[in-house]
């Protein structure tokens, strides 16, 4: 993470725009990135997204969320980790395997 988060800081921090970095506003960026994923999707079958579009929008919301997690001090991949197993015990194989239904409803 450490390789992926310090060149985003140098980056944001040699254009002095920590001042623009709230917590609040790398929330919104992370949505408007997600929006501009979608855009790529509409009105199209999946696989007919370009790929290289795909992954340009990723990155953005990726960058947002490694800033979003910085300002926070969170370690991302303890929260993943963390994350993966809550869900691990929300859908237990034996009762999530192959459907889609909410844990509240297995």
């Amino acid at each position: 993470m450490k390789e992926i988060i310090e060149p985003l800081l140098k980056f944001r921090n040699d254009r002095d725009w920590e001042q623009f970095h709230n917590p609040k506003d790398l929330a919104i960026a992370i949505n408007v990135e997600a929006g501009e994923l979608l855009e790529h999707f509409l009105w199209k079958a999946p696989e007919d997204a370009s790929k290289e579009k795909v992954k340009e929008e990723l990155a953005d919301i990726f960058a947002y969320a490694f800033l979003l997690a910085e300002k926070y001090d969170v370690d991302v991949k303890e929260i993943v980790l963390e994350k993966i197993k809550t869900n691990n015990k929300k859908y237990p194989v034996e009762k999530s395997k192959g459907t889609a239904r909410k844990y509240t409803e297995l």
